[in-house]
């Protein structure tokens, strides 16, 4: 099979081959037909998250069919479309686990980041860990829902089902889905671009948005909630400074800037702070049940895999509008 893999952080990916992968006992062997790029690839990349395993190929954001079943798997077979997510693995026994917390399971793993992933041609995942897709999209299309949709989707529940004038920090992949969730779910929409990109600001006012302007600017209502995608750390006291008493400010990247001091008083009055942190089955389950119904549509620019270091400089250059995905062929 082919794989872009990373050897060192800070270095462009680089193209290999290496033997196809066999599935082990619960695992499946899956052949991949798109990958999204999401900003956790970047800061993987980049090295901003700290404990790859080297070397690594990136993406959790896997559509692909089943090529091969390992001993003991039930409930898929061959040929089956599967989703494959960043979480791919927990231990089971620690008491996030055995609470229903498993995305702060203290001994997991991540797809593209310690369980090799899906920048490649093919691979091998727990089968405990992935999930039926339906046929009403292509797979570069649903490609996005595998990680934007699902920490969105977390971040729109984090923000409390009272939130009904919900503003967004940076719309890229993971905002112009939950967007039209918000939507759907009949919430006012507020959102807030990097100063002057007023592409971002046209696509957030195409999805429904009630306003779109800079973050440097004020918000035009006092905000139920607010969430923030960009990891950028003066956000969030812009963000508190947003919501009303008793709102609630959700952080729903893996990594952020450093955030400066702020003063009490725009926390004060039993306003909220909160990150999400990765994601949990049930997660996966309650999205990808709703997104059909919605429905979701992603907004995607394709390259293929051989693009991959490409596509990552696309993004952090901010030069996307919703979400890159490659594909093998």
């Amino acid at each position: 099979m082919r794989a872009m893999i990373l050897e060192k952080p800070g270095t462009p990916l680089r193209l290999i081959e290496r033997p196809d992968p066999q599935p082990g006992p619960g695992q499946l062997q899956v052949k991949i037909a798109a990958c999204g790029v999401c900003r956790t690839d970047l800061h993987v990349v980049d090295g901003d998250l700290t404990e790859p395993k080297l070397p690594i190929i990136p993406g959790h954001e896997i559509v692909g069919n089943v090529s091969a079943l390992g001993v003991g798997v039930e409930g898929f077979g061959i040929g089956d479309r599967i989703g494959i997510p960043w979480l791919g693995h927990t231990c089971g026994r620690c008491s996030f686990c055995r609470s229903g917390a498993e995305n702060l399971c203290d001994e997991p793993g991540f797809t593209g980041y310690q369980i090799d992933g899906g920048y490649a041609d093919m691979t091998v995942a727990d089968a405990r860990y992935c999930f039926a897709l339906g046929s009403d999209r292509s797979d570069a299309e649903l490609a996005p829902l595998l990680c934007a949709g699902l920490i969105g989707y977390r971040s729109l529940v984090m923000a409390g089902d009272d939130s009904s004038r919900l503003g967004i920090y940076g719309f890229g992949a993971a905002a112009h889905i939950v967007a039209q969730v918000a939507r759907y779910q009949q919430r006012e929409l507020y959102a807030f671009t990097s100063p002057g990109d007023a592409t971002a600001q046209r696509f957030a006012l195409e999805l429904g948005a009630a306003w779109a302007g800079g973050s440097d600017q004020p918000a035009p209502v006092e905000l139920d909630a607010a969430i923030i995608f960009a990891p950028v750390g003066p956000l969030v006291p812009a963000a508190l400074r947003a919501v009303r008493k008793g709102g609630v400010v959700v952080c729903g990247g893996i990594h952020m800037s450093d955030i400066p001091s702020f003063p009490y008083s725009i926390l004060w009055g039993e306003r909220v702070l909160r990150s999400v942190a990765n994601l949990t089955r049930q997660d996966a389950i309650d999205f990808l049940e709703l997104a059909p119904k919605v429905p979701v549509q992603t907004r995607i620019e394709e390259f293929p895999l051989q693009q991959a270091n490409q596509a990552l400089q696309a993004l952090r250059d901010s030069k996307l509008t919703g979400a890159a995905v490659l594909s093998p062929c």
